[in-house]
Protein backbone atom coordinates (compact mmCIF):
# COMPACT_ATOMS: atom_id res chain seq x y z
CA UNK A 1 0.00 0.00 0.00
CA UNK A 2 1.04 3.57 -0.65
CA UNK A 3 1.46 5.70 2.48
CA UNK A 4 -0.08 9.17 2.12
CA UNK A 5 0.24 12.35 4.18
CA UNK A 6 -2.28 15.14 3.63
CA UNK A 7 -0.97 18.53 4.73
CA UNK A 8 -3.96 20.86 4.79
CA UNK A 9 -6.51 18.11 5.34
CA UNK A 10 -9.19 20.45 6.69
CA UNK A 11 -9.29 22.66 3.57
CA UNK A 12 -11.28 22.05 0.41
CA UNK A 13 -8.42 20.28 -1.41
CA UNK A 14 -7.60 18.24 1.69
CA UNK A 15 -11.20 17.11 2.12
CA UNK A 16 -11.40 16.20 -1.57
CA UNK A 17 -8.21 14.19 -1.18
CA UNK A 18 -9.70 12.25 1.73
CA UNK A 19 -12.80 11.59 -0.37
CA UNK A 20 -10.68 10.04 -3.14
CA UNK A 21 -8.63 8.04 -0.63
CA UNK A 22 -11.82 6.68 0.93
CA UNK A 23 -12.74 5.17 -2.44
CA UNK A 24 -9.44 3.27 -2.61
CA UNK A 25 -8.64 2.05 0.92
CA UNK A 26 -7.14 -1.14 -0.53
CA UNK A 27 -4.56 0.93 -2.43
CA UNK A 28 -3.68 3.85 -0.14
CA UNK A 29 -3.06 4.13 3.60
CA UNK A 30 -3.53 7.52 5.25
CA UNK A 31 -0.48 7.80 7.49
CA UNK A 32 -0.73 11.44 8.55
CA UNK A 33 -2.96 14.49 8.39
CA UNK A 34 -2.17 18.08 9.29
CA UNK A 35 -3.79 21.49 9.35
CA UNK A 36 -2.86 25.04 10.27
CA UNK A 37 -5.38 26.05 12.96
CA UNK A 38 -8.65 24.11 12.50
CA UNK A 39 -8.56 21.86 15.58
CA UNK A 40 -12.25 20.97 15.43
CA UNK A 41 -12.27 19.58 11.90
CA UNK A 42 -8.88 17.90 12.31
CA UNK A 43 -10.13 16.13 15.44
CA UNK A 44 -13.12 14.76 13.53
CA UNK A 45 -10.80 13.49 10.80
CA UNK A 46 -8.53 11.87 13.38
CA UNK A 47 -11.46 10.01 14.94
CA UNK A 48 -12.67 8.83 11.52
CA UNK A 49 -9.33 7.84 9.94
CA UNK A 50 -7.20 6.89 12.96
CA UNK A 51 -3.94 7.95 11.26
CA UNK A 52 -0.56 7.28 12.81
CA UNK A 53 0.13 11.03 13.01
CA UNK A 54 -1.87 14.25 13.16
CA UNK A 55 -0.47 17.75 13.50
CA UNK A 56 -1.49 21.37 13.90
CA UNK A 57 1.00 24.03 12.79
CA UNK A 58 -0.51 26.46 15.30
CA UNK A 59 0.83 25.37 18.67
CA UNK A 60 -1.79 27.43 20.53
CA UNK A 61 -4.52 25.19 19.08
CA UNK A 62 -2.77 21.94 19.97
CA UNK A 63 -4.31 21.72 23.45
CA UNK A 64 -7.77 22.05 21.90
CA UNK A 65 -6.96 19.24 19.46
CA UNK A 66 -5.81 16.93 22.26
CA UNK A 67 -8.94 17.66 24.27
CA UNK A 68 -11.23 17.04 21.30
CA UNK A 69 -9.54 13.78 20.32
CA UNK A 70 -9.33 12.52 23.87
CA UNK A 71 -9.06 8.72 23.99
CA UNK A 72 -10.81 8.24 20.64
CA UNK A 73 -7.55 7.66 18.71
CA UNK A 74 -5.11 5.87 21.04
CA UNK A 75 -2.67 5.00 18.24
CA UNK A 76 -2.48 8.51 16.77
CA UNK A 77 0.52 10.62 17.74
CA UNK A 78 -0.52 14.27 18.01
CA UNK A 79 2.10 16.86 17.01
CA UNK A 80 2.21 20.65 17.07
CA UNK A 81 4.24 23.49 15.59
CA UNK A 82 5.49 24.32 12.10
CA UNK A 83 8.27 21.77 12.48
CA UNK A 84 5.66 19.04 12.91
CA UNK A 85 4.54 19.45 9.31
CA UNK A 86 8.11 19.06 8.12
CA UNK A 87 8.48 15.96 10.29
CA UNK A 88 5.39 14.43 8.70
CA UNK A 89 6.60 15.29 5.20
CA UNK A 90 9.82 13.35 5.84
CA UNK A 91 8.29 10.21 7.42
CA UNK A 92 9.76 7.00 6.03
CA UNK A 93 6.33 5.35 5.88
CA UNK A 94 4.99 8.19 3.70
CA UNK A 95 5.61 7.89 -0.03
CA UNK A 96 3.12 10.53 -1.20
CA UNK A 97 2.59 14.02 0.27
CA UNK A 98 -0.38 16.22 -0.58
CA UNK A 99 0.88 19.79 -0.01
CA UNK A 100 -2.33 21.77 0.47
CA UNK A 101 -1.50 24.16 3.32
CA UNK A 102 -2.61 27.55 2.01
CA UNK A 103 -0.16 30.39 1.50
CA UNK A 104 3.37 30.90 2.74
CA UNK A 105 2.61 28.70 5.77
CA UNK A 106 3.03 25.63 3.57
CA UNK A 107 6.48 26.50 2.18
CA UNK A 108 8.78 24.69 4.62
CA UNK A 109 6.84 21.42 4.65
CA UNK A 110 6.62 21.43 0.85
CA UNK A 111 10.38 21.87 0.60
CA UNK A 112 10.86 19.11 3.19
CA UNK A 113 8.80 16.68 1.10
CA UNK A 114 10.80 17.54 -2.02
CA UNK A 115 14.15 17.15 -0.27
CA UNK A 116 13.01 13.76 1.09
CA UNK A 117 12.38 12.53 -2.45
CA UNK A 118 8.62 12.06 -2.04
CA UNK A 119 5.90 12.03 -4.64
CA UNK A 120 4.81 15.62 -4.06
CA UNK A 121 1.25 16.54 -4.97
CA UNK A 122 1.48 20.33 -5.11
CA UNK A 123 -1.69 22.24 -4.33
CA UNK A 124 0.17 25.01 -2.52
CA UNK A 125 1.00 27.27 -5.48
CA UNK A 126 2.50 29.89 -3.16
CA UNK A 127 5.46 27.58 -2.51
CA UNK A 128 6.43 27.78 -6.18
CA UNK A 129 5.64 31.49 -6.46
CA UNK A 130 7.84 32.27 -3.45
CA UNK A 131 10.67 29.80 -3.84
CA UNK A 132 10.23 28.21 -7.24
CA UNK A 133 13.92 27.85 -8.15
CA UNK A 134 14.66 26.33 -4.73
CA UNK A 135 11.74 23.90 -4.94
CA UNK A 136 12.48 22.80 -8.50
CA UNK A 137 16.15 22.28 -7.62
CA UNK A 138 15.19 20.25 -4.54
CA UNK A 139 12.84 18.05 -6.58
CA UNK A 140 15.49 17.30 -9.19
CA UNK A 141 18.35 16.83 -6.70
CA UNK A 142 16.41 14.35 -4.53
CA UNK A 143 14.73 12.50 -7.37
CA UNK A 144 11.30 13.53 -6.10
CA UNK A 145 8.25 13.50 -8.34
CA UNK A 146 6.28 16.76 -8.48
CA UNK A 147 2.71 16.47 -9.75
CA UNK A 148 0.63 19.67 -9.93
CA UNK A 149 -2.84 19.65 -8.39
CA UNK A 150 -4.16 23.01 -9.59
CA UNK A 151 -6.65 21.97 -12.26
CA UNK A 152 -4.93 24.16 -14.86
CA UNK A 153 -1.41 22.87 -14.28
CA UNK A 154 -2.59 19.31 -13.92
CA UNK A 155 -4.34 19.73 -17.28
CA UNK A 156 -1.10 20.98 -18.85
CA UNK A 157 0.82 18.08 -17.34
CA UNK A 158 -1.69 15.63 -18.81
CA UNK A 159 -1.15 17.21 -22.25
CA UNK A 160 2.65 16.96 -22.14
CA UNK A 161 4.59 14.06 -23.69
CA UNK A 162 5.66 11.21 -21.37
CA UNK A 163 8.93 11.81 -19.59
CA UNK A 164 8.52 15.58 -19.20
CA UNK A 165 10.79 16.88 -16.43
CA UNK A 166 9.95 19.52 -13.83
CA UNK A 167 11.25 22.92 -14.92
CA UNK A 168 12.18 21.84 -18.44
CA UNK A 169 10.07 22.71 -21.49
CA UNK A 170 9.47 19.62 -23.67
CA UNK A 171 10.79 19.85 -27.25
CA UNK A 172 8.22 21.23 -29.65
CA UNK A 173 6.12 23.06 -27.06
CA UNK A 174 5.26 26.57 -28.27
CA UNK A 175 3.08 27.92 -25.45
CA UNK A 176 0.39 27.03 -22.93
CA UNK A 177 -3.04 28.56 -22.51
CA UNK A 178 -4.29 28.87 -18.94
CA UNK A 179 -8.04 29.10 -18.60
CA UNK A 180 -9.81 31.19 -15.96
CA UNK A 181 -13.47 31.24 -15.04
CA UNK A 182 -13.21 35.00 -14.55
CA UNK A 183 -14.67 34.72 -11.05
CA UNK A 184 -17.94 36.14 -9.76
CA UNK A 185 -17.27 39.67 -11.08
CA UNK A 186 -16.19 38.90 -14.65
CA UNK A 187 -19.19 40.77 -16.10
CA UNK A 188 -19.58 43.41 -13.37
CA UNK A 189 -18.96 47.02 -14.48
CA UNK A 190 -15.69 48.40 -13.18
CA UNK A 191 -17.36 51.20 -11.26
CA UNK A 192 -19.33 48.66 -9.22
CA UNK A 193 -16.27 46.78 -7.93
CA UNK A 194 -15.69 49.23 -5.07
CA UNK A 195 -18.98 48.15 -3.48
CA UNK A 196 -18.70 44.37 -3.67
CA UNK A 197 -18.74 42.51 -0.36
CA UNK A 198 -16.52 39.66 0.86
CA UNK A 199 -19.59 37.41 0.73
CA UNK A 200 -20.10 38.16 -2.95
CA UNK A 201 -16.41 37.63 -3.71
CA UNK A 202 -16.46 34.26 -1.95
CA UNK A 203 -19.39 33.01 -4.06
CA UNK A 204 -17.45 31.43 -6.93
CA UNK A 205 -19.77 30.48 -9.80
CA UNK A 206 -18.13 27.12 -10.62
CA UNK A 207 -15.76 25.85 -7.95
CA UNK A 208 -16.03 25.09 -4.22
CA UNK A 209 -12.82 26.44 -2.68
CA UNK A 210 -11.31 27.97 0.44
CA UNK A 211 -11.66 31.63 1.34
CA UNK A 212 -8.24 32.86 0.27
CA UNK A 213 -8.21 31.21 -3.15
CA UNK A 214 -11.81 32.30 -3.75
CA UNK A 215 -10.83 35.94 -3.30
CA UNK A 216 -7.78 35.40 -5.52
CA UNK A 217 -10.12 34.06 -8.22
CA UNK A 218 -12.34 37.11 -7.88
CA UNK A 219 -9.37 39.49 -8.34
CA UNK A 220 -7.75 37.25 -11.02
CA UNK A 221 -4.62 37.17 -8.83
CA UNK A 222 -5.04 33.42 -8.76
CA UNK A 223 -4.46 33.33 -12.50
CA UNK A 224 -1.43 35.57 -12.13
CA UNK A 225 0.05 33.25 -9.51
CA UNK A 226 -0.71 30.31 -11.79
CA UNK A 227 1.16 32.02 -14.62
CA UNK A 228 4.25 32.27 -12.41
CA UNK A 229 3.74 28.65 -11.34
CA UNK A 230 3.42 27.47 -14.96
CA UNK A 231 6.70 29.16 -15.94
CA UNK A 232 8.52 27.35 -13.14
CA UNK A 233 6.84 23.97 -13.55
CA UNK A 234 7.22 23.73 -17.29
CA UNK A 235 10.32 25.80 -18.04
CA UNK A 236 8.48 28.58 -19.87
CA UNK A 237 8.99 32.31 -20.33
CA UNK A 238 6.04 34.51 -19.24
CA UNK A 239 5.39 35.36 -22.89
CA UNK A 240 4.69 31.67 -23.53
CA UNK A 241 1.72 31.65 -21.15
CA UNK A 242 -1.58 33.11 -22.36
CA UNK A 243 -4.61 33.64 -20.11
CA UNK A 244 -8.10 32.92 -21.47
CA UNK A 245 -11.35 33.60 -19.63
CA UNK A 246 -13.51 30.50 -20.03
CA UNK A 247 -16.71 30.93 -17.99
CA UNK A 248 -17.77 27.27 -18.13
CA UNK A 249 -14.56 25.93 -16.45
CA UNK A 250 -14.70 22.78 -18.58
CA UNK A 251 -11.48 23.22 -20.60
CA UNK A 252 -8.94 23.33 -17.80
CA UNK A 253 -5.97 24.36 -19.95
CA UNK A 254 -4.40 23.81 -23.37
CA UNK A 255 -0.92 23.14 -24.75
CA UNK A 256 0.11 24.38 -28.20
CA UNK A 257 2.92 22.70 -30.15
CA UNK A 258 5.06 24.07 -32.97
CA UNK A 259 3.31 21.87 -35.54
CA UNK A 260 0.01 23.64 -34.89
CA UNK A 261 -1.48 20.94 -32.67
CA UNK A 262 -3.37 22.13 -29.58
CA UNK A 263 -4.10 19.57 -26.88
CA UNK A 264 -6.64 20.28 -24.14
CA UNK A 265 -7.84 18.51 -21.01
CA UNK A 266 -11.56 18.77 -20.30
CA UNK A 267 -13.65 17.68 -17.35
CA UNK A 268 -16.26 18.71 -14.83
CA UNK A 269 -15.07 21.47 -12.45
CA UNK A 270 -14.20 19.18 -9.53
CA UNK A 271 -10.80 19.03 -7.81
CA UNK A 272 -11.10 15.30 -7.26
CA UNK A 273 -10.12 14.72 -10.92
CA UNK A 274 -6.58 16.18 -10.66
CA UNK A 275 -6.20 14.71 -7.17
CA UNK A 276 -7.06 11.19 -8.36
CA UNK A 277 -4.82 11.63 -11.40
CA UNK A 278 -1.82 12.62 -9.28
CA UNK A 279 -2.38 9.97 -6.60
CA UNK A 280 -2.43 7.11 -9.11
CA UNK A 281 -0.22 8.50 -11.91
CA UNK A 282 0.63 7.06 -14.38
CA UNK A 283 -2.46 4.89 -13.83
CA UNK A 284 -6.08 6.09 -13.65
CA UNK A 285 -8.52 5.49 -10.81
CA UNK A 286 -12.12 6.43 -10.04
CA UNK A 287 -12.40 9.90 -8.53
CA UNK A 288 -16.12 10.04 -7.83
CA UNK A 289 -16.52 12.97 -10.22
CA UNK A 290 -19.59 13.36 -12.40
CA UNK A 291 -18.66 12.60 -16.00
CA UNK A 292 -18.66 15.48 -18.47
CA UNK A 293 -21.70 15.78 -20.75
CA UNK A 294 -20.77 18.12 -23.60
CA UNK A 295 -24.29 18.04 -25.01
CA UNK A 296 -25.59 19.28 -21.68
CA UNK A 297 -22.85 21.92 -21.50
CA UNK A 298 -23.90 23.11 -24.95
CA UNK A 299 -21.15 25.66 -25.61
CA UNK A 300 -17.62 26.64 -24.66
CA UNK A 301 -16.76 30.35 -24.62
CA UNK A 302 -13.38 32.09 -24.47
CA UNK A 303 -12.32 35.71 -24.23
CA UNK A 304 -9.36 37.81 -23.15
CA UNK A 305 -9.17 38.93 -19.50
CA UNK A 306 -9.67 42.60 -18.66
CA UNK A 307 -6.37 43.52 -17.05
CA UNK A 308 -7.47 47.14 -16.59
CA UNK A 309 -10.41 46.22 -14.35
CA UNK A 310 -8.51 43.40 -12.65
CA UNK A 311 -5.13 44.96 -11.88
CA UNK A 312 -3.88 41.99 -9.87
CA UNK A 313 -3.37 39.97 -13.05
CA UNK A 314 -1.20 42.67 -14.63
CA UNK A 315 0.82 43.01 -11.41
CA UNK A 316 1.49 39.27 -11.34
CA UNK A 317 2.50 39.27 -15.01
CA UNK A 318 4.98 42.07 -14.30
CA UNK A 319 6.39 40.14 -11.30
CA UNK A 320 6.79 37.04 -13.49
CA UNK A 321 8.80 39.05 -16.01
CA UNK A 322 10.95 40.62 -13.28
CA UNK A 323 11.57 37.30 -11.52
CA UNK A 324 13.87 36.95 -8.53
CA UNK A 325 12.29 38.14 -5.30
CA UNK A 326 9.50 40.15 -6.93
CA UNK A 327 7.02 37.23 -6.92
CA UNK A 328 7.79 36.73 -3.21
CA UNK A 329 6.85 40.33 -2.41
CA UNK A 330 3.78 40.13 -4.66
CA UNK A 331 2.54 37.02 -2.88
CA UNK A 332 3.19 38.46 0.59
CA UNK A 333 1.34 41.68 -0.15
CA UNK A 334 -1.54 39.77 -1.69
CA UNK A 335 -1.98 37.51 1.35
CA UNK A 336 -2.10 40.50 3.69
CA UNK A 337 -4.43 42.49 1.41
CA UNK A 338 -6.84 39.57 1.03
CA UNK A 339 -6.98 39.17 4.82
CA UNK A 340 -7.75 42.88 5.14
CA UNK A 341 -10.51 42.69 2.53
CA UNK A 342 -12.12 39.73 4.30
CA UNK A 343 -11.91 41.72 7.55
CA UNK A 344 -13.59 44.68 5.78
CA UNK A 345 -10.56 46.91 6.24
CA UNK A 346 -10.16 47.32 2.45
CA UNK A 347 -12.59 47.52 -0.42
CA UNK A 348 -12.16 45.19 -3.38
CA UNK A 349 -10.05 47.53 -5.60
CA UNK A 350 -7.94 48.24 -2.51
CA UNK A 351 -6.41 44.75 -2.76
CA UNK A 352 -4.67 45.64 -6.02
CA UNK A 353 -3.80 49.12 -4.75
CA UNK A 354 -1.96 47.70 -1.74
CA UNK A 355 -0.09 45.13 -3.82
CA UNK A 356 0.97 47.71 -6.41
CA UNK A 357 2.27 50.10 -3.75
CA UNK A 358 4.27 47.35 -2.05
CA UNK A 359 5.74 45.88 -5.24
CA UNK A 360 6.79 49.32 -6.46
CA UNK A 361 8.89 49.71 -3.30
CA UNK A 362 10.38 46.21 -3.61
CA UNK A 363 14.13 45.94 -4.00
CA UNK A 364 14.04 42.76 -6.10
CA UNK A 365 17.23 40.79 -6.39
CA UNK A 366 18.00 37.14 -7.01
CA UNK A 367 17.02 34.25 -4.72
CA UNK A 368 20.20 33.02 -3.09
CA UNK A 369 18.54 30.75 -0.55
CA UNK A 370 15.53 30.26 1.71
CA UNK A 371 16.64 33.08 4.03
CA UNK A 372 16.34 35.55 1.13
CA UNK A 373 12.82 34.33 0.43
CA UNK A 374 11.71 34.58 4.05
CA UNK A 375 13.23 38.05 4.46
CA UNK A 376 11.49 39.35 1.32
CA UNK A 377 8.23 37.76 2.48
CA UNK A 378 8.46 39.46 5.88
CA UNK A 379 9.32 42.81 4.29
CA UNK A 380 6.41 42.56 1.85
CA UNK A 381 3.96 41.76 4.64
CA UNK A 382 5.18 44.61 6.82
CA UNK A 383 4.89 47.14 3.98
CA UNK A 384 1.43 45.86 3.07
CA UNK A 385 0.21 46.32 6.64
CA UNK A 386 1.70 49.84 6.73
CA UNK A 387 -0.09 50.68 3.49
CA UNK A 388 -3.41 49.36 4.76
CA UNK A 389 -3.11 51.41 7.95
CA UNK A 390 -2.38 54.52 5.88
CA UNK A 391 -5.33 53.90 3.57
CA UNK A 392 -7.64 53.31 6.54
CA UNK A 393 -6.56 56.58 8.18
CA UNK A 394 -7.04 58.50 4.93
CA UNK A 395 -10.54 57.06 4.54
CA UNK A 396 -11.36 58.05 8.11
CA UNK A 397 -10.18 61.62 7.52
CA UNK A 398 -12.25 61.88 4.31
CA UNK A 399 -15.26 60.55 6.18
CA UNK A 400 -14.84 63.10 8.97
CA UNK A 401 -14.78 65.97 6.46
CA UNK A 402 -17.68 64.68 4.37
Amino acid sequence: MIGVAVLGSTGSVGESTLDVLARHRERFRLVAIAAHTNAGKLARQVREWQPAYAALADESAAAELRALVGAAAPNTRLLAGSGALEEIARLAEVQCVMAAIVGAAGLRSTLAAARAGKRLLLANKESLVMAGPLLVAAVNAAGATLLPIDSEHNAIFQCLPPGARTGVAPPGLRRVLLTASGGPFRDLPGEALADVTPEAALAHPNWVMGRKISIDCATLMNKGLELIEACLLFGLAPAQVQILVHPQSIVHSLVEYVDGSVLAQLGSPDMRTPIAHALAWPERIDSGVEFLDLLKAGRLDFRAPDAERFRCLALAQAAARAGGLYPVVLNAANEVAVEAFLARQLNFPGIAAVIEAVVERGTGGAIGGLDDVLAADAEGRARARERIVGMTRSAAVRGAHA
